[in-house]
C-alpha cells in the first residue's frame, strides 16, 4: 500500500510504500525492491520478536537499510491501524522501539499517527558553515549561527542541521560534489544528510538534502525534525517546546509536521506527528 505522509491532501505530503505481510520477501529483494519503487523509503512489515509488539519494520531507501526514520513509522502505523490496542502500537526497528499513538478526525476515522523517537537526543560534531553552504549552493553569509553553527544532531537516524535566512531557505539546492567533499572530510559518518531550517516564530520552515543516497530533496522528513526539535529544546534549556514544521513546499508536496520535544533524566525526547492519506494498494509478485 502506499499513502502520502503529512500531508494535508493527496500527492502532498512524501509517498510510502508499505509492504504489509513481508515474511515470504526473499532477504536479497528487500533492497532491490526498495530501488524498483524509487521512494525515498519502504517499509518492510514483519512478524515481531516481542509479541507484544505489533511488528517488527525494516526501513530502506532507494540505496541502504535506515536503524529509524519517521515519515515510516507514522505511515505504517495508519496502514496497520487495526493491530493497535487502545489506539496504540509499538514497533520494533533496527534502533530500538517505536512508541506510536494514533491520531483520529471528528468522525473517529484515523487519520494519522504520533511516533516517538526510539532515542534521546544526541548532539555531534560542528561542521564548517563553508562546507555546509557549499552543499546548498549558498553562501556563508547565508547561514545564521547566532544560536548554533551546523551540527550533527540525532534521534535515530543522524543530521546536519543548520539554520538559514528565510530567502536563502527558498534559494537552496543540493550541490553533490560539495555533500562528497563533506562526506570525504568526515570518513567516520555514513552519510551526509542535512536539514536546512528557517523560523518565524512558532513556525519552522525545512528542507532536507540527501544526493548521496539517492534522495536530492526529500519532501518530508519526520527523523530530520525529530533531531531539530531536540536540538532546538537542548539550545533553548528548557524542559519542553512544541512548534510546526513546513516542509515540501518549494518541491509541490506540501508537508505539515507536528513537533514536541521534552526533557528527561535520560535526556531530551521527542514525538512527531501528522496526517496521512491512501493512494495506491496492490501487489509485488516474485515467482
Amino acid at each position: 500500500m502506499t499513502v502520502d505522509v503529512f500531508a494535508e491532501q493527496r500527492f502532498g505530503g512524501n509517498a510510502l510504500a508499505v509492504f504489509t505481510d513481508a515474511a515470504e520477501i526473499p532477504e536479497n529483494v528487500l533492497q532491490p525492491l526498495a530501488s524498483e519503487l524509487n521512494l525515498s523509503e519502504t517499509t518492510f512489515v514483519l512478524p515481531p520478536d516481542d509479541p507484544a509488539h505489533a511488528a517488527r519494520v525494516r526501513i530502506f531507501c532507494r540505496t541502504s537499510e535506515f536503524d529509524f526514520a519517521g515519515h515510516p513509522m507514522v505511515g505504517t502505523a495508519y496502514v496497520l491501524a487495526d493491530r493497535a490496542r487502545d489506539g496504540r502500537l509499538t514497533f520494533e526497528v533496527r534502533a530500538g522501539v517505536v512508541e506510536v499513538e494514533l491520531r483520529h478526525d471528528a468522525e473517529g476515522r484515523v487519520r494519522g499517527a504520533a511516533i516517538t523517537a526510539p532515542l534521546a537526543l544526541e548532539v555531534g560534531a560542528n561542521h564548517s558553515v563553508d562546507s555546509i553552504a557549499a552543499c546548498l549552493e549558498l553562501s556563508a553569509g547565508d547561514v545564521v549561527t547566532e544560536r548554533h553553527e551546523p551540527v550533527e544532531a540525532s534521534m535515530g537516524n543522524a543530521f546536519v542541521i543548520v539554520e538559514v535566512r528565510a530567502e536563502a531557505l527558498t534559494r537552496a539546492a543540493p550541490n553533490s560534489p560539495a555533500f562528497r567533499s563533506a562526506h570525504a572530510a568526515r570518513p567516520g559518518l555514513t552519510r551526509v544528510a542535512v536539514l536546512a531550517y528557517a523560523r518565524d516564530g512558532d513556525e519552522v520552515r525545512c528542507r532536507m538534502f540527501t544526493p548521496l543516497s539517492g534522495t536530492p530533496e526529500d519532501s518530508a522528513t519526520g527523523s530530520a525534525n525529530l533531531a531539530l526539535a531536540g536540538l532546538l529544546l537542548h539550545l533553548s534549556g528548557g524542559d519542553r517546546l512544541a512548534f510546526t514544521s513546513l516542509q515540501g513546499v518549494e518541491m509541490g508536496r506540501p508537508s505539515r509536521l507536528e513537533l514536541e520535544a521534552w526533557s528527561t533524566q535520560d535526556g531530551i525526547r521527542a514525538s512527531v506527528a501528522g496526517s496521512c492519506i491512501p493512494v495506491l494498494r496492490g501487489e509485488a509478485a516474485f515467482a
